[in-house]
């Protein structure tokens, strides 16, 4: 079992770079926080089509299958699941309706519209059960995804330089934005050594072969309480000398000790996609409905 390759999301792919990784962090986070509002109040319209365009973003990037899988894979099942798990739930409407016109077998009905799209013994799916499957699917894909995308094509340090730069204007009012950045850094840095320290623990419980039935459900317990009281007494250590590394290079106040990692400058590609974002939010508006 290794976790760091089963469970990619969130890390950071370094090759191939594609255009994804050349645009500039900011026009990407733009982009985000778009991707993350726009299906807000939108109809199953637009989150679909939000949807497929994640999707054509993966596949211009030309990411290799074998990332795109994983990050895809188990995402879009989980989606499905929740679109079918939905569809066939019961749609709130309990309402008993008695018609006021005659029976339909007298009168042949005006339109073809029918409010039960599927009816099998107890299987029942309804036009609101539907809709509401497809809303809650694409947008928990939408979410998860865009940000997934995000983290994929962009460095932590990038990530960091951007945030510290857009609340700049913070500074004013006397808020440690350096620290904030430096922070979400260490924090990024982190999510590795916490999967690493995960798989060690997985690993020597599978080589003491445990017999957990044997344990029974207290013993099993125990067990997984001293795993877990393990595990944060590694992370605290792993975290003490972090700091200590740090402390040892002069990290003492930003003021005294700052790295640059990025200098960030938009050039012609950043502005063409700040510039997408206005015909973006205009089909939102056109396709989406009215917010």
């Amino acid at each position: 079992m290794d976790l760091l390759r089963s469970l990619p999301i969130g890390l950071y792919l370094e090759k191939p770079l594609t255009w994804l990784h050349r645009l500039d962090p900011r026009v990407k986070l733009a982009w985000l926080m778009t991707f993350l509002v726009a299906p807000l109040l939108a109809n199953s319209l637009w989150r679909l089509i939000l949807s497929a365009i994640l999707v054509v973003l993966t596949l211009t990037t030309r990411i290799p299958w074998r990332v795109w899988k994983q990050q895809l894979g188990w995402l879009s099942f989980f989606c499905f699941l929740i679109l079918v798990l939905t569809a066939l739930s019961p749609d709130g409407f309990s309402v008993l309706n008695q018609p006021r016109w005659p029976e339909s077998s007298l009168l042949p009905p005006p339109t073809d519209y029918q409010y039960v799209i599927f009816e099998r013994g107890k299987l029942l799916i309804t036009r609101r059960s539907l809709e509401l499957g497809i809303r809650i699917s694409t947008l928990v894909f939408t979410l998860v995804y865009s940000t997934n995308l995000y983290l994929l094509t962009t460095a932590p340090e990038e990530i960091t330089a951007a945030l510290e730069e857009l609340m700049a204007p913070l500074r004013r009012f006397n808020l440690p934005i350096t620290e904030i950045s430096l922070t979400l850094t260490l924090s990024l840095r982190f999510i590795p050594l916490v999967l690493e320290e995960v798989q060690n623990l997985a690993r020597s419980i599978r080589t003491r072969a445990i017999n957990w039935k044997r344990l029974g459900l207290k013993g099993s317990f125990q067990v997984w309480l001293l795993v877990v009281e393990r595990l944060l007494a590694n992370l605290l250590l792993r975290a003490e000398q972090m700091a200590i590394a740090m402390e040892t290079r002069g990290f003492t106040s930003p003021n005294e000790h700052r790295v640059q990692w990025h200098q960030l400058r938009l050039i012609r590609w950043d502005w063409l996609a700040l510039l997408a974002l206005f015909p973006f939010w205009g089909l939102r508006f056109w396709l989406g409905g009215a917010p």
